[in-house]
């Protein structure tokens, strides 16, 4: 749950030293309202958003724990986002430069213990909206009737609270949004959370580096910066392994074509001149595309180069799905705990520019990869449930 904190107006007594264009004196403290409190209580691992009501050429914030020199934090934006996985006492001082001169106040931010113990796993899903696929409208399954919403639900229940059960997304693009019951800290040169899915390794293969059934999954974290609990906010992607390989796509897109009928394979075209279909095969007889989505289907994204690769085994042709080496969902086996993890600091803009997050309220995974593999279909990644690495 977000804590929501009432930002009252205080109007305070600033004593600072304003200085002019025009002569070097000093002015009385001026009463201004500069809509920060004198101090705030917080549970840890919940974010505080602060603003100040004037308008200034800069800001400075700077916030430190007080009796530590590990916890300094410093931004110039208009806004402060304050998150932490410790408890403790915390100066914060904002320092504004105006066409008058310099002002400041001080605050105090006192972190406490939550009063119900978080959860390590994933609360909700709080978006499902699969791409075309062999399992889709089984993992989880659709009956008559079903809309998003109750699909969602299904979805929660299938990954949430540690459940251990799976959804599928489907093939490229599609994708699940995720909360905790609280948000995810960035903790400096530390792994934030670890995501599970139903990679496996295997000897049978051709070359020497993991691999076996590996799909991978881009992943995204987004802050509720509107805080009004819901995934409208920017997402940012957690540039994994291939995010700099000249094979990789960005700024790709793809349509689905809804189908006639549940029978019929599903057409795609792209925006870098391609197409093709998701395939049927015999193991799978339901509809392939998402039956409580009455509308074709379009995802944009980072497009990963395709990663199976066609080999023999015992004189028959057999897909071995490579895996990368770092940074994506579903793309190494559960007990690999460091390549099923995933660093908040990864993150980057549309541009491929690094952003600082001090943390995430939401992870987003795609299907990163678009690639059919003859009978056993496309690649598809699966998720199985998420684990906070600070709890």
């Amino acid at each position: 749950m977000i804590h929501t904190l009432r930002h009252i107006r205080n109007f305070l007594t600033i004593s600072a030293t304003v200085i002019t264009l025009f002569c070097g004196c000093k002015r009385e403290p001026q009463l201004i309202g500069i809509g920060l409190d004198d101090s705030y209580r917080i549970p840890r691992m919940q974010k505080l958003i602060l603003h100040s009501d004037i308008q200034a050429d800069t800001y400075l914030w700077e916030c430190s724990k007080k009796g530590s020199q590990n916890h300094n934090l410093t931004s110039t934006d208009k806004r402060f986002l304050f998150c932490t996985a410790d408890t403790g006492t915390y100066s914060l001082t904002l320092t504004l430069q105006t066409t008058d001169g310099l002002l400041q106040h001080n605050s105090t931010i006192i972190v406490e213990e939550e009063q119900i113990a978080y959860s390590p796993y994933i609360q909700q899903v709080v978006e499902y909206r699969p791409a075309p696929g062999q399992f889709i409208n089984t993992m989880p399954e659709y009956e008559q009737d079903d809309t998003e919403q109750t699909m969602l639900q299904k979805a929660t229940l299938a990954i949430a609270d540690n459940n251990g059960s799976m959804v599928c997304l489907g093939s490229y693009g599609g994708y699940l949004t995720f909360r905790f019951d609280h948000t995810v800290v960035n903790i400096p040169d530390s792994l934030d959370f670890y995501i599970r899915g139903n990679a496996f390794f295997t000897e049978n293969k051709s070359q020497d580096r993991p691999g076996g059934a590996c799909e991978p999954g881009i992943v995204m974290v987004s802050i509720d910066e509107n805080e009004n609990g819901l995934p409208d906010d920017i997402f940012y992607e957690l540039a994994g392994s291939e995010y700099g390989n000249e094979q990789t796509k960005k700024n790709y897109s793809i349509t689905y074509q809804q189908p006639a009928t549940d029978t019929l394979e599903i057409l795609w075209t792209d925006n870098y001149g391609d197409n093709g279909k998701v395939a049927r095969n015999p193991y799978h007889q339901q509809a392939y595309f998402p039956k409580w989505i009455n509308e074709d289907l379009t995802f944009t994204g980072t497009c990963l180069p395709k990663n199976a690769e066609l080999e023999m085994l015992n004189g028959f042709p057999y897909f071995v799905l490579y895996a990368y080496d770092w940074g994506y969902a579903d793309n190494a086996p559960n007990d690999s705990t460091r390549l099923c993890s995933f660093n908040i600091d990864w993150a980057v803009d549309e541009k491929g520019n690094k952003v600082k997050l001090p943390c995430a309220d939401f992870i987003r995974v795609y299907t990163g990869v678009n690639q059919q593999c003859g009978s056993i279909g496309e690649v598809s990644t699966e998720i199985s449930g998420a684990l906070d690495l600070h709890l």
